[in-house]
């Protein structure tokens, strides 16, 4: 079974919580604070794999989750950080965020690694907490949780060519015509089920990746037929080679075929209906495909470059072949540009360092380090509690929350942390 899309759960692994300790030592009444670290948790982390096919893995094991740090130890021993979580995919996965729907990591080349969950940093000791205003705390922070998402992957596969076409066109036979291939093939439509790859190799030995979609129908980009789950895995193609029934086998008129294709990509994406087209006449050593070729001719050949050939015989192959190889090295030189553009540019969300959102009684504090910051104060010492407290103020969280309308006694929320406020 081809498996292109999976719904997974990751977690970084959460920091090492600080240790509280202080020195003990002979002729040393007073030692200072010596309390070390935690240790940092493990990231999870995608990696390209050229070896994987499909995304059946990730069918078994829904849950990944890395490790998380070591707690910090006395005599200002620091905790060991944890061990990045690996998970291989394939090359072509798009991975989104299942909440918001964003595009978290485009996954394009071998070994291309990206962090989908970061860990959590380990909590500092109080010989790290010590400062000119407090030279002895008595306290440690927590270790940050690691991140945790649900995330869509999907997988569009990498081909330089798709194949095309209404259902029984004669793709499956021509891609195995063509590679190594070997997809199914029956005379009934739906055939073949799931995307095929064969690699063709030219006359001048260079080659390129071949994939045989599953036959549209009209209404595909609804999801009719097979047609939405696979139109996905042509969107990185550079060429369409768009496989036609010259012969007109199932009784269909062969331009009314072009043009419901044609029509299916344009509905499913704007992009995906202006790459460039060639059209493999299909079937040419059947009865009456002579007269269809020229009927194509008169209709399509002054738009897109037509190439009469028969899957079954091999009659017309090769020049179906160089002009495809000729088409994909003109196309080179653009297909590297934006590889390197998408590759090279980085978004950069700026925006204040908090919100607050009312919800009548109650005041939602939102921010990514004012929520890290409370997820590592243990709120259980009362020097922590104080110490938290004078963050708030720094960051100016409480002026917030009184120019918001908080009063006495209404719950103020930061991340998993709730307390009532008192002015």
């Amino acid at each position: 079974m081809f498996y292109d899309k999976a719904k997974i759960y990751v977690k970084g692994g959460d920091g090492g919580s600080g240790e509280v300790a202080f020195r003990r030592e002979k002729y040393v009444p007073a030692g200072g604070p010596c309390g070390g670290d935690g240790g940092r948790g493990g990231d999870v982390v995608f990696i390209g794999d050229p070896g994987l096919r499909t995304l059946v893995d990730f069918k078994y094991r829904q849950h990944y989750k890395a490790g998380r740090g070591k707690r910090g130890q006395g005599k200002n021993k620091h905790g060991k950080s944890s061990e990045d979580l690996v998970v291989r995919v394939p090359i072509g996965t798009l991975v989104k965020d299942a909440e918001t729907g964003e595009i978290i990591a485009d996954i394009v080349s071998e070994g291309q690694k990206v962090v989908v969950a970061r860990g959590g940093r380990g909590g500092r000791g109080n010989a790290s907490l010590a400062g000119p205003r407090n030279s002895l705390p008595s306290f440690a922070e927590k270790g940050e949780p690691g991140e945790e998402k649900t995330l869509l992957l999907e997988l569009k596969l990498l081909a330089d060519v798709g194949l095309i076409g209404m259902p029984n066109a004669g793709k499956s036979t021509l891609i195995s015509r063509i590679s190594a291939a070997r997809p199914k093939i029956a005379s009934y439509p739906f055939t073949t089920l799931s995307p095929n790859l064969g690699v063709v190799k030219s006359e001048d030995g260079r080659s390129f990746v071949v994939a045989d979609i599953p036959g549209l129908i009209e209404g595909a980009h609804r999801g009719t037929g097979l047609g939405r789950d696979f139109l996905r895995h042509v969107e990185r193609s550079r060429l369409l080679v768009h496989v036609l029934d010259a012969a007109a086998t199932e009784g269909r008129d062969v331009i009314k075929d072009f043009y419901t294709v044609n029509k299916e990509l344009k509905l499913y994406g704007k992009k995906l209906a202006e790459k460039p087209q060639i059209i493999a006449a299909n079937k040419i050593d059947i009865t009456g495909a002579r007269d269809n070729l020229e009927k194509i001719r008169c209709e399509l050949g002054d738009k897109y470059q037509i190439c009469p050939v028969s899957a079954v015989t091999g009659e017309g192959i090769k020049e179906l072949l160089n002009t495809v190889d000729m088409l994909l090295r003109d196309l080179e030189k653009n297909s590297v540009t934006e590889q390197y553009e998408r590759e090279t540019t980085r978004h950069v969300k700026v925006g204040p360092r908090f919100e607050i959102i009312k919800d009548g009684n109650v005041f939602l504090v939102k921010g990514r380090d004012i929520e890290r910051k409370a997820a590592m104060a243990n709120l259980e010492n009362e020097e922590a509690a104080q110490s938290f407290q004078l963050f708030l103020e720094r960051e100016g969280v409480e002026d917030a929350l009184r120019r918001a309308g908080v009063r006495n006694g209404d719950k103020v929320i930061i991340g998993k942390i709730e307390f009532y406020f008192k002015d």
